[in-house]
């Protein structure tokens, strides 16, 4: 019986008690299922007070638009990179397990200073004093701007852990030694988008309803509450999780490899002696014994011999060990090159999320300008993005139940559309949308124009459903590639990686609002020496050059789709190295 129970359990994994995990017991969809749940809830929390954080800042803490914009995507920025720490932590040292429930406290605190702050009106800077026809604001500052970002800082901190454990620990609820178990993995990640979107609507519209007209203390306050309630429901889940046992940093193992591959090859050029030369035939021979005689294959998917592709990574691999801290494994020069093979996939990300930060930042002034009523309602402005949120939500029940199944009897392929198909579409659609933002914009500055509005705040005669159409695509470019990089980069890292592989995806996120920033502030220092007035600075929006703005970025996204096909079309799926590396075997 005991025999029995051996053969059944599932190695490399802990149930919350830590004991060995158990086949049919722990993981599967039930334990997904919490934590699906636990992200609309999560995501709730975020977004409710992101989307409308840039109108906050600037009605309440007195930021100009190009500065609370600064603020909006730094700050986002800074809490998808820190996603990266949350999927180091869960890999090397703690579970994603205990990463979360650390992270979703830290959130909840950094929203309770948000909300007294919001509360207290000692603890803001006074309401703009109107004088004739001039407006005099003081902007935040001192204890008060420190109180503000300290806030939004440990906010940050928590979603950036919750980002990174989160949904690797979801997906590693999946056996993926089974058909079946890879097929739910990749509907996991599609309902996890889908659930993302659940909770995004909840914020841009309650939420932000509940901000604007009833206070900011109430909307940081149901942000608290979302969040303290996320633990509970993601405890009685815990009798049936199966959590990945940490293997050590996977950092470590990246940066020793390519130590010693720099290391080795220095002594190479040095010496005159050919005994450690890079012959890669004798190299990999030695590799194979030497692996044979030390340890047991723990994991059979890599080759036992390095491969022939990025062969400087290989000198690694040592016949003599020189430096006993450098001696490397064929095994651990494998899962470097398959960091070294998804970086370029990772890095033609970030483009598209620069796009992306436009629909929290200008996106929303614009529409703050324009006519936001529907009929007799009333809709605030950081509620746009419940257009992409609701297609989002169609579109992805529809694309893992029709779509994909109509793709895998076409392709009679396990996946149907790849996870680099799925990607490049995303990269497609971002450039289309940044076209509609250029095309929208020079309509809307027309119209103020026409109206004798320019200098105005009164809100200019044209629907805000204008903005949508950037939204929609945008929202769409979304749903492909989130959901294809996370599936990407889980099912391609190494099994010690995956959840500092996973979190690329929120780390493409956090590049793309730094670059961002870094846009608009050189945009405005170029402009500033080239004309008076810079493209976009100043208080007010219709005076900004914003369709050029949005022009080049269409022109920048469509050269990171060349250099994205570049690599796509030259990547090779880990499925696809093994069965070429089998016959050497």
């Amino acid at each position: 019986m005991d025999e029995a129970h051996m053969l059944n359990t599932c190695e490399g994994y802990v149930d919350w008690r830590n004991r060995p995990a158990v086949r049919g017991r722990h993981g599967g969809i039930l334990a997904a299922s919490f934590v699906l749940v636990v992200e609309v809830l999560e995501n709730l929390a975020f977004l409710a007070n992101a989307s409308n954080l840039v109108l906050y800042l600037s009605k309440f803490m007195h930021f100009s638009p190009s500065s609370s914009a600064t603020v909006v995507t730094n700050f986002m920025g800074t809490a998808f990179l820190l996603a990266l720490l949350g999927g180091f932590l869960a890999d090397a040292f703690f579970t994603s397990y205990y990463i979360y429930l650390i992270s979703a406290s830290i959130e909840s605190l950094g929203l309770l200073v948000l909300a007294i702050q919001a509360r207290v009106t000692s603890l803001k800077p006074p309401p703009c004093l109107s004088v004739s026809t001039v407006i005099s604001c003081e902007q935040v500052d001192g204890r008060k701007a420190l109180m503000l970002f300290a806030g939004l800082y440990l906010v940050a901190l928590g979603v950036g852990g919750i980002k990174g454990s989160l949904p690797p620990h979801g997906a590693e609820q999946f056996d993926e030694n089974t058909l079946r178990g890879r097929k739910q993995r990749s509907a996991f990640f599609n309902y996890y988008v889908f659930c993302l979107s659940c909770g995004a609507l909840i914020a841009v519209t309650l939420v932000v309803w509940v901000e604007d007209n009833q206070g900011w203390q109430w909307g940081f306050g149901v942000s608290t509450a979302t969040i303290l309630l996320s633990i509970p429901i993601f405890l009685i889940g815990s009798p049936v999780y199966r959590t990945k046992v940490p293997v050590g940093s996977p950092v470590t193992t990246i940066f020793k490899v390519l130590a010693a591959a720099v290391y080795n090859t220095c002594k190479f050029r040095d010496s005159s002696n050919s005994a450690i030369g890079m012959d890669t035939s004798r190299t990999s021979y030695t590799t194979e014994t030497s692996k044979g005689e030390d340890r047991n294959t723990k994991r059979k998917e890599l080759s036992q011999t390095p491969t022939e592709s990025l062969r400087f990574v290989n000198r690694a691999v040592k016949n003599k060990t020189v430096n006993p801290m450098l001696e490397c494994t064929a095994e651990q020069v494998e899962e470097v090159k398959i960091v070294l093979r998804i970086l370029p996939i990772f890095m033609s990300t970030i483009m598209l999320n620069c796009c992306l930060a436009q629909l929290s930042t200008f996106s929303v002034q614009q529409a703050s300008t324009m006519n936001t009523n529907l009929g007799s309602l009333k809709v605030p402005p950081a509620s746009l993005p419940v257009f992409p949120v609701i297609f989002i939500m169609i579109l992805a029940p529809i694309y893992n139940h029709i779509i994909i199944p109509f793709a895998r009897k076409v392709t009679k392929s396990e996946v149907g559309i790849t996870h680099l198909q799925r990607i490049g579409t995303g990269l497609l659609l971002s450039v289309v949308a940044m076209a509609v933002a250029a095309l929208v914009e020079m309509k809307r500055k027309r119209v103020a124009a026409n109206s004798g509005l320019v200098n105005s705040t009164k809100p200019l005669p044209i629907t805000f459903l204008w903005i949508a159409l950037q939204y929609l695509f945008l929202g769409s470019a979304d749903l492909f590639t989130l959901a294809g990089m996370m599936e990407f980069f889980f099912t391609e890292a190494p099994k010690s990686m995956r959840s500092l592989a996973t979190s690329l995806s929120w780390a493409s996120l956090a590049m793309g609002y730094y670059l961002s920033s870094v846009l608009v502030s050189l945009i405005n220092t170029i402009t500033r020496r080239c004309r008076d007035t810079p493209w976009l600075f100043g208080s007010n929006l219709n005076k900004y050059r914003l369709e050029r703005f949005y022009w080049l970025m269409c022109i920048l996204s469509g050269l990171n789709l060349c250099h994205y096909l570049f690599w796509a079309s030259r990547y090779k799926y880990k499925s696809v190295r093994k069965s070429l590396s089998q016959p050497n075997n």
